[in-house]
């Protein structure tokens, strides 16, 4: 075997490794629920909520869902923005800059507003619940990242 088909052949199997570790990687790591996801499981089978409170927390979720959608559109806009100002500027210029500010600012209330989120559903618990739902809300953001 000459040198170019050795040199195809460990490129070759070197792709093989690369997708056949991702593939296991995939199957045997499991990827870190999202902390919404875990309030939600949280409050939907743990905390035995009762008809009333499964009803507020519903009515709450479903506004929070729209104002979410709503703030992650403007998100999704302030980031066109920043793509427009980094290809016209090449470089961290002044429309640059104000794109970065607008982006914060978006990310900053769609934090407020997950926040504010919590804290109403919080408030439709009972003191034995919310104790529970404190301790999950900590863990979940202090935990390892993955």
């Amino acid at each position: 075997m000459n040198r170019r088909a050795s040199l195809i052949l460990v490129v070759v199997l070197a792709f093989v490794a690369a997708i056949g570790g991702v593939v296991i990687g995939r199957t045997l790591i499991e990827a870190p629920r999202p902390v919404e996801n875990q309030v939600h499981q949280l409050l939907h089978e743990k905390l035995n909520l009762d008809a009333g409170q499964l009803a507020r927390i519903e009515g709450l979720e479903q506004g929070f869902a729209l104002r979410k959608a709503g703030l992650e559109a403007q998100l999704r806009g302030a980031n066109v923005e920043l793509a427009a100002a980094i290809e016209a500027e090449h470089g961290y210029g002044p429309r640059v800059a104000a794109a970065v500010d607008k982006s914060h600012h978006a990310m900053g209330e769609l934090q407020k507003a997950t926040l504010e989120h919590v804290f109403a559903m919080r408030g439709v618990l009972r003191p034995d619940q919310a104790s529970q739902f404190d301790a999950a809300i900590v863990k979940a953001l202090t935990g390892p990242a993955r």
